[in-house]
C-alpha cells in the first residue's frame, strides 16, 4: 500500500524545534552561531544542528504531532467519541511537572481532536484544561487569555483554530527548549502520541479489522518507536524520561510483531499546496491478536499518564 506524509511549513517548524532538543542547543545560542557564520563559515554547532534536522525529519515522518494524530484518525473515517478523551475535570489533579507536561499533550490531542469533529464547546474546555498544564509548568504567555478569546472568536473556522491549535504547542515546546527543559518538552511530545495511539485503537471496528483505514494509520507508528527512544535517550538521566523509555521500550516489543516492509522513499512538491510530499511503497501485516495486545499495553502506558 502507498503511504504519503506531507510536510507543511508548520511542521518543519516543529522539526527544527526537535533538532534543537537532540542537540541541546537553545534558540539564542543558534543565533549566535548564524551571526558568526557571516564571516568565520559554519561553525562546528551549526554543523551539527543541520545533521540534527535530518534524524529531527525522520522523526517526524513518523511520529505525528497532537494536531497530526487527530488528523490522521479524523482521514481514516474513525467517529467522535468523547469518552475516549481525557476529561478535563481531571486537570486539578495534575501537580507534578511529569504529570503536568505529559497532559500537556494528552489535552493538546484532545483538543486537535475535537476540534476536527466541530466539538465546539470540548474545544474551549480543552484549550483551557492544556492551559492549565502550561501554567502549571511555568510557560509564561504560551496559552494567555488572549489565545483563549482568539479561540472564542473563531471558533466557528476550523482553519483558524487548527492555527491557533498548532501556534499553542508550537510554542509551549519553545519555551521549555530555550529554557532548557528539553526532558520536559519531550515528556510532552510522548504524552500527546500516546493519546492519538490510544484514541486510535479504542476507535478500531474489530468487526471491520481487514482493510481498516484506522487499523493501517496505527500500524505506522511502527516506525516511530525507535526514533521516539533515540528522543528520550538524548536526555535519560531524568526519572520521568527514564519511566518512559522502559514503557516506550515494551511497547516496541509488541510493534516488533508486525512485518512492515518500507521501499525507498520518494520526494515530490505538491503543486497546488506546494508542500514537500514523501511517497514509499509499504507492506504490512499484523494479526488480531497481536492489534489487541497492543491496544492493550497502550491502554495500561496511557493510564499511567491520567491517573
Amino acid at each position: 500500500m502507498n503511504k504519503t506524509y506531507r510536510i507543511g511549513t508548520g511542521i518543519l517548524a516543529v522539526i527544527m524545534l526537535v533538532a534543537f532538543l537532540i542537540s541541546g542547543c537553545g534558540s539564542k545560542g543558534s543565533k549566535d552561531n548564524k551571526e558568526e557564520s557571516t564571516e568565520q563559515g559554519p561553525p562546528k554547532d551549526i554543523a551539527r544542528v543541520q545533521q540534527d534536522i535530518k534524524q529531527a525529519n525522520k522523526i517526524f515522518e513518523a511520529l505525528p504531532s497532537p494536531l497530526e494524530s487527530a488528523m490522521l484518525i479524523k482521514s481514516a473515517g474513525a467517529p467522535f467519541d468523547k469518552k475516549f478523551l481525557n476529561p478535563v475535570e481531571n486537570a486539578k489533579l495534575y501537580t507534578t511537572t511529569k504529570s503536568q507536561a505529559l497532559n500537556l499533550g494528552l489535552y493538546t490531542c484532545d483538543l486537535s481532536f475535537a476540534s476536527l469533529y466541530d466539538q465546539t464547546q470540548l474545544i474551549i474546555d480543552y484549550m483551557n484544561a492544556a492551559k492549565k498544564m502550561a501554567d502549571g509548568l511555568g510557560i509564561l504567555d504560551a496559552i494567555d487569555q488572549k489565545t483563549i478569546e482568539n479561540l472564542e472568536e473563531n471558533i466557528n473556522n476550523k482553519d483558524a483554530i487548527l492555527e491557533i491549535i498548532s501556534e499553542t504547542f508550537l510554542n509551549s515546546n519553545s519555551y521549555l527548549a530555550d529554557n532548557d527543559q528539553s526532558a520536559v518538552a519531550a515528556i510532552v511530545l510522548v504524552g500527546g502520541w500516546v493519546e492519538g495511539l490510544y484514541i486510535s485503537t479504542q476507535l478500531v471496528d474489530m468487526k471491520n479489522f481487514n482493510g481498516n483505514r484506522l487499523v493501517n494509520t496505527i500500524i505506522d507508528q511502527k516506525l516511530s518507536i525507535q526514533i521516539l527512544l533515540n528522543l528520550l535517550d538524548s536526555n535519560k538521566g531524568h526519572p520521568t524520561v527514564d519511566e518512559l523509555i522502559a514503557q516506550m521500550k515494551e511497547l516496541s516489543l509488541v510493534f516488533d510483531k508486525v512485518k512492515l516492509e518500507t521501499g525507498p522513499v520518494k520526494a515530490e512538491i505538491d503543486p497546488a499546496t506546494n508542500n514537500t510530499i514523501l511517497k514509499s511503497q509499504a507492506k504490512i501485516d499484523i494479526s488480531i491478536d497481536t492489534f489487541k495486545e497492543l491496544t492493550g499495553v497502550v491502554a495500561k502506558i496511557r493510564g499511567t499518564f491520567v491517573k
